[in-house]
């Protein structure tokens, strides 16, 4: 609500650090903040969200920041009545901002009659930073890392590294600016935007690491730490960690999505299916990757047929995506539905000029052979050489 519109960037942190501590109450359903944040400025009726999103409570209000004040208004919604169950308006200094958004939390808390468990009301006692500098610097860093995410823009990401070193110089033992830090290297290998991929894996596992260090509790450092172990090919460590990622973040839709990408490498599909499934449902405005790794999942178990939906729908998002066409190949080959098989080869051949074979092979950290093996052949197949 500030008339600068340079600020949106706090209102937006402050409204993710409350849907993230909510998101971390086990007893609690809380749908993901990029799912929720589609109705960001925009009059909607309530009982319309409640149905659209599954939901029975919502949460809304305003920020207004100028200089050193800050207002925040914020109101408890039975949706499905339509009935206010809790509102405040609160006027404080900018130095009482975690103070505030702990009574905010318990407020909510109390309105739903939720009891934390030891652990949980542990948890909540820590302020993640005690300069205010470095908490601003790490608030714009996280909303240029959602923009990477989401809307898969290098620029973004490189924006958001920026603002996490420098919430790191402030405050050396920030942990969640280590973790945010860690994603970035993450994306950059993920998307391959940095040529020395291997260097990017290493930073992201070497900084989460530090965030562990620093603050076992961060669930997002636990996740990145298992998408790291998996390409590792160390698939115990993998699964240690985003299981221990989600008893953390038990609403983390990207936590789950990302399990099931450690389980279907490990060999366990099926189960991926239901995490991914999973993952929807917290985050109904899900990324392409839950569509990436759920095709994934379907073809490693097997189901081809089933794999195809999801696959075609990643290339509705994005054409060019690779991955998807390398997928689509191969289901259908398996489905002995060779022209529509050759078509998606000559796509990736279009996106990959000289695709090498052999070195995809030596990427992919299935831990079972016989399920690259069946991959390669499926791809010889459809025409690949």
């Amino acid at each position: 609500m500030s008339e600068d519109p340079k600020q949106e960037y706090f209102s937006d942190g402050l409204t993710e650090d409350l849907t993230s501590d909510l998101s971390q109450i086990s007893s609690l359903f809380v749908i993901s903040r990029n799912s929720a944040f589609t109705y960001k400025g925009k009059a909607v009726k309530l009982p319309e969200v409640s149905r659209e999103l599954g939901v029975r409570y919502v949460v809304e209000g305003s920020v207004r920041r100028s200089e050193d004040q800050v207002r925040i208004t914020a109101q408890l919604v039975d949706a499905t009545q339509d009935q206010h169950l809790w509102s405040e308006r609160y006027d404080r200094p900018l130095t009482e901002i975690f103070a505030l958004q702990d009574e905010i939390r318990q407020k909510i808390m109390t309105a739903l009659k939720v009891k934390l468990t030891p652990e949980e009301h542990e948890r909540f006692q820590r302020a993640p930073t005690n300069n205010l500098e470095a908490y601003d610097f790490y608030l714009r860093g996280q909303e240029s890392l959602w923009r990477a995410y989401y809307e898969v823009k290098k620029e973004a990401n490189e924006q958001a590294r920026q603002m996490f070193e420098k919430a790191i110089e402030l405050d050396s033992q920030y942990a969640g600016a280590y973790a945010g830090l860690g994603q970035t290297y993450w994306l950059d290998w993920f998307h391959q935007w940095n040529p020395d991929r291997a260097q990017s894996l290493d930073r992201a596992f070497d900084l989460a690491q530090k965030a562990v260090a620093l603050d076992d509790s961060l669930a997002g450092a636990h996740t990145v730490l298992g998408r790291v172990y998996v390409w590792k090919k160390q698939y115990e460590q993998a699964l240690t960690e985003a299981e221990r990622g989600i008893a953390l973040d038990p609403n983390n839709a990207d936590g789950y999505a990302y399990l099931g990408n450690v389980l279907f490498f490990a060999g366990r599909p099926e189960e991926a299916i239901g995490l991914i499934e999973k993952a929807m449902r917290l985050n109904p405005r899900y990324p392409a990757f839950y569509l990436l790794f759920l095709g994934f999942s379907y073809r490693t178990a097997g189901r081809y047929e089933e794999a195809l939906a999801p696959l075609k729908k990643v290339l509705t998002l994005n054409p060019n995506f690779a991955p998807a066409h390398i997928n689509l190949a191969i289901c259908y080959a398996e489905l002995d539905r060779l022209e529509e098989a050759r078509a998606e080869v000559a796509e990736v051949q279009r996106l990959v000029p000289n695709f090498p074979l052999e070195v995809f092979k030596s990427l992919l950290p299935y831990k079972d052979p016989a399920d690259i093996e069946r991959f390669l052949a499926a791809l010889r197949k459809a025409g690949m050489k």
